[in-house]
C-alpha cells in the first residue's frame, strides 16, 4: 500500500509519493498499483466559504480526480478498480425530510455542483476499462477530527444546543464502518454508486441530546437561531441548518454489515 501526499511524510506507515495538483504533477511510481482509493479534498466545514475557499473545495476534488485520470491514461496502467470518495452533498445541502436514495437527483446549490462534477470526473475512468465505485459519504463520526469533536465540545462545557430548528436530518457514519466499507467494496467487487451512511439517520436535536446523555452533561439552552449561524458562518451555515435523510439500503443489500448501526452505540464508542 502506498499513498499520495502534497508533503513528504517520513514517519508514515506507508510509502509516500508526492503530487502537486496545481502543477499537474505526480510521481509516476505511485500509479503502479491495483486499486486507487481517492480521498483527496479540502475540508468543507473548516472555514467560511470565501470565493477563494470555494475554489479550493472545488479544485481539490475535481482537478485532483482529473489529474489521476490523465496520468493513468498516459501510463497505460490497468487498475482493477477506482474507488472515489464522494458525498451526500450530491443531494444538496438540504434535501428536506424525504428519504433520498442513490437514484435521487442532484441538488442545485454550490455543494451539489461540486459533488456532481467530482463524480463526473470519477466516471471517466470507465473509459479506460477500469471499474468505478463512488461512495457518497455522510457525516463521519471520529475521535480524530471532523464534525464530532466540534459538536461535542460545547456540550462538554454545558453550553450545547441544537442548531436552528433541530429537526434537520443528520446522515452519519462511524469512521470504522467507513473504513470497512472501502475494504468491502474492493473484496466484493462492487461497482456503481453507494450511500456511505449508517442505517439510522437522526435529527440534529436527537443527535445533540444523545451526545449530552453520553457525556452526562445537561442541555438547558434554547436552540441556536438560524440567523445567528448565518451571521457567524455565512453560506456555510446552510450545511448546518440543512440536512439529508439518506438511505443505506443499497450497500446493505449488497451484503455490507454495519458494526455501528445506531447513533447511541456510535457515540458511546467514540465519546
Amino acid at each position: 500500500m502506498v499513498q499520495l501526499s502534497r508533503r513528504a511524510r517520513e514517519s508514515s506507515l506507508y510509502k509516500t509519493f508526492r503530487w502537486d495538483i496545481s502543477k499537474g504533477q505526480i510521481e509516476s511510481e505511485a500509479l503502479n498499483v491495483d486499486y486507487i482509493i481517492h480521498l483527496a479534498g479540502t475540508g468543507i466545514a473548516e472555514k467560511r466559504w470565501t470565493k477563494k475557499r470555494k475554489e479550493q473545495i472545488y479544485s481539490s476534488r475535481v482537478n485532483s480526480t482529473r489529474l489521476l485520470f490523465e496520468e493513468l491514461k498516459k501510463s497505460g496502467v490497468q487498475l482493477k478498480g477506482f474507488i472515489s470518495a464522494s458525498a451526500i452533498g450530491f443531494y444538496g445541502a438540504d434535501s428536506g425530510l424525504a428519504e433520498v436514495t442513490e437514484d435521487s437527483g442532484a441538488g442545485e446549490d454550490f455543494i451539489s455542483r461540486v459533488v456532481l462534477d467530482w463524480e463526473k470526473e470519477a466516471e471517466n475512468f470507465s473509459e479506460l476499462k477500469i471499474p468505478v465505485t463512488k461512495l457518497r459519504i455522510g457525516i463521519v463520526l471520529s475521535k480524530h477530527g471532523g464534525a464530532l469533536p466540534k459538536l461535542a465540545a460545547p456540550i462538554r462545557y454545558g453550553v450545547g444546543a441544537p442548531l436552528g430548528t433541530g429537526k434537520q436530518f443528520m446522515s452519519w457514519i462511524h469512521e470504522e464502518d467507513l473504513c470497512q466499507m472501502f475494504k468491502y467494496v474492493i473484496e466484493a467487487g462492487l461497482e456503481g454508486t453507494f450511500n456511505a451512511v449508517a442505517p439510522e439517520p437522526v435529527s440534529n436535536g436527537y443527535f445533540t441530546r444523545s451526545c449530552a446523555r453520553t457525556l452526562n452533561r445537561p442541555l438547558f439552552l434554547p436552540n441556536i437561531p438560524s440567523f445567528a449561524l448565518r451571521l457567524m458562518f455565512g453560506e456555510l451555515a446552510e450545511l448546518l441548518l440543512g440536512g439529508n435523510n439518506v438511505s443505506s439500503a443499497k450497500i446493505q443489500d449488497a451484503g455490507f454489515h454495519f458494526e455501528y448501526d445506531n447513533v447511541k452505540k456510535a457515540l458511546k464508542n467514540l465519546l
